[in-house]
């Protein structure tokens, strides 16, 4: 799986110290539309929850999912986009003011919080004189670190060759012709990039075997759960939301959790016993995100099944954060995603770092929830 290169290769060591990458200094860019009412009407639902997120917000998520890898955050800047620029997605004005500070600074990695077209990608790493990611690759990268099992490598790496298949745009003689046949008879054969194509569908179609089997082997042990009549609870979220603490704190399983985002990727399930006597199969689940790219929903569907088969299905919402009211939409647009039917599998929410609040929002919570939900059940009437 390709990585970012977390390192300076021209860097010489010192005389008697072993050799070692320097860390990569990243900018993180928000470039965030100034138009909301054009935002809603081209990108649908998911665009306009996002557009409902402050600015400051999206920016800081960006950020923390730069720090949860090995970059090294010189800045984070909004950038407002009247209209999306088809070659470069931001104005060339501001192409240019980017460029002059990659350089003064020393920048290795341009972070974009968006959708980058390979287009778009290639333009701007010509511009800017560095390597540039979109938020797509940004969780992919998270995501390929995070992984332990060999069921989380599969998936990450699914969802990277899908990505990267999309991205086969180049602009050097790798795209050269290479010859069919043997001698003089053969005629052109396939281009470099049709061959790279190639080999990336022929690894896609492997690793989607691989996934079926795994598929089998989750729904085997689905049914021997089934047999053993015990229920089965699904702890769903936002990333660092605390499901994995909470997690923890019911099982005492020692899955890592950190203030982080994405610190777990893996699911683990633990049978615990509830105190009127009845046991019960507790799952922790990987932690949802804004803008979840599709390609990585559909790698982990066979991990999140679970949740669908699920009894009962505990949302952990943090309700401390500032927007965890869109946050607690994103995850249910997920789950609908998934297939997710409300009717049939009921949803309890755990409010949890409400300790964080300060003391006259715990005292006011309870009521500002119940108006909440009364306002949702009243929107969702005809």
């Amino acid at each position: 799986m390709t990585k970012i290169p977390l390192g300076d290769a021209h860097q010489e060591p010192a005389e008697g110290v072993p050799s070692r990458a320097a860390p990569t200094r990243a900018l993180i860019i928000g470039p965030y539309s100034t138009r909301k009412s054009a935002t809603r009407a081209s990108g649908g639902a998911h665009a306009s929850l996002a557009d409902q997120r402050s600015a400051g917000e999206r920016l800081g998520e960006a950020t923390k999912l730069a720090g949860a890898i090995d970059l090294v955050v010189v800045d984070s800047i909004t950038v407002p986009v009247n209209d999306i620029r088809p070659a470069t997605y931001i104005g060339s004005g501001k192409v240019e003011e980017l460029a002059a500070r990659i350089k003064a600074e020393e920048i290795d990695l341009a972070v974009l919080d968006c959708a980058l077209s390979p287009v778009q990608q290639r333009n701007l790493e010509k511009a800017l004189g560095a390597k540039v990611i979109d938020r797509t690759a940004l969780i992919l990268e998270i995501f390929g670190e995070r992984a332990r099992t060999r069921e989380g490598a599969l998936q990450v790496e699914h969802a990277h060759l899908t990505h990267q298949k999309s991205r086969l745009v180049r602009s050097w003689t790798h795209l050269e012709r290479q010859r069919g046949g043997f001698g003089f008879l053969g005629g052109p054969g396939e281009t470099q990039i049709e061959a790279d194509r190639r080999q990336i569908e022929e690894r896609i179609a492997k690793i989607e075997r691989d996934l079926e089997a795994v598929k089998r082997t989750r729904a085997l042990h689905r049914r021997q759960r089934r047999r053993g009549t015990h229920p089965v609870v699904a702890l769903v979220g936002y990333t660092n939301a605390g499901k994995s603490t909470l997690f923890n704190r019911l099982t005492a399983a020692g899955v890592v959790a950190k203030d982080m985002l994405f610190a777990t990727l893996d699911p683990t399930a633990r049978l615990i016993s509830l105190p009127h006597g009845e046991s019960v199969y507790l799952i922790d689940t990987v932690g949802f995100i804004s803008d979840l790219p599709t390609s990585l929903i559909a790698a982990f569907r066979a991990t999140l099944e679970d949740v669908l088969d699920a009894d009962l299905v505990i949302h952990v919402r943090d309700v401390s954060h500032a927007e965890n009211e869109a946050q607690r939409r994103d995850v249910e647009d997920v789950l609908a995603e998934l297939g997710l039917d409300r009717s049939s599998h009921p949803i309890l929410e755990a409010h949890n770092k409400i300790d964080l609040l300060a003391a006259s929002a715990r005292r006011s919570w309870p009521m500002a929830r119940m108006r909440r939900r009364t306002m949702r059940r009243s929107a969702s009437r005809p």
